[in-house]
């Protein structure tokens, strides 16, 4: 196929995916631009071009759209409904393909998807299969990249499964992150909380980096009847590192509606350790988020003997 430049915003699934996607497109001989990481102009671009009633991971997503407008051939973006029963997305991934076609409808760029709603039969392979079609590639050069990709993905994955777990023997405070990675590792919105903890002598775990089907079944521990994905992963990754760590941190997005529950849900039925429940707004300034770790942090210490 002709040499097409794909544009990735760095946002919401991007750190989810971002080997898959990268490798996938880069074995059918597309380069890639990945937007620039968050900072506050992209933000408060994105927040400008969105409806208030948007989660702030959602504002700041259409700002690295707006980045990469007219910059590439196509700017991709997945539309992923469910992984199956119980297993299903918030549907803000549903709509951000359609939302950004209309929200960009006179730019004249061009967008790429592929739709994953294994309810609806629709599952990973059979969307990627698609978005090759999409590009003009043949369903042989698809399927071998798609493979490719799929075992890069998987190798990336267990190698910071097993980093985390060796951090996890440190003899030093640990605090779980309870939060979706397109929180944590967002320069502008997570970076810097987990520096701050840093800082402070204090080592950030995040919940979500763990065997993903191990979780999943672990979830139903904590909550039976969570629907939601990812939501279900941070659960069974809390269930499987509490007793490894001194302090709880739920990080979430306002309004996440997902988040807004479930984390309530853990509030409850968690015990014996301190927890902290950070909703993030986007307001300028860390000063009173600063505050409220460096209390939540004086608790921990006080109850390990510290103070």
């Amino acid at each position: 196929m002709e040499l097409k430049t794909v544009g990735i915003p760095r946002g919401m699934l991007y750190y989810r995916y971002e080997t898959l996607w990268k490798t996938f497109f880069e074995k059918l001989g597309a380069e890639i631009r990945v937007s620039d990481s968050t900072t506050h102009r992209i933000a408060e671009r994105g927040m400008s071009l969105t409806i208030d009633e948007a989660c702030l991971s959602i504002k700041v997503y259409f700002g690295h759209v707006n980045e990469l407008i007219g910059k590439c051939d196509y700017i991709f973006i997945p539309r992923i409904c469910n992984f199956g029963r119980n297993r299903d997305m918030c549907p803000r991934f549903h709509a951000m393909y359609d939302v950004a076609r209309n929200m960009f409808r006179n730019s004249g760029q061009k967008f790429l998807t592929c739709n994953i709603d294994v309810l609806g039969g629709e599952g990973e392979l059979k969307a990627f299969l698609s978005l090759g079609q999409s590009l003009g590639c043949s369903v042989k050069s698809t399927l071998g990249a798609y493979k490719a990709a799929k075992k890069e993905e998987q190798r990336v994955w267990k190698k910071k499964v097993q980093k985390q777990k060796r951090l996890l023997e440190k003899d030093v405070l640990k605090i779980l992150i309870a939060g979706h990675d397109y929180l944590i590792e967002d320069s502008f919105i997570g970076k810097p909380i987990t520096d701050f903890l840093k800082k402070s002598g204090v080592l950030p775990i995040s919940a979500g980096i763990v065997d993903r089907d191990t979780a999943l079944k672990r979830s139903v521990d904590m909550s039976p009847t969570c629907k939601w994905q990812l939501n279900r992963e941070i659960i069974g990754g809390i269930g499987m590192y509490k007793n490894k760590i001194d302090g709880i941190i739920f990080l979430s997005a306002f309004p996440c509606g997902p988040d807004a529950m479930v984390n309530e849900l853990m509030l409850r039925r968690i015990d014996g350790l301190p927890m902290l429940n950070l909703i993030l707004d986007g307001q300028n300034g860390t000063a009173g988020t600063e505050t409220r770790l460096e209390s939540f942090l004086d608790i921990i210490r006080f109850k390990r003997g510290l103070l």
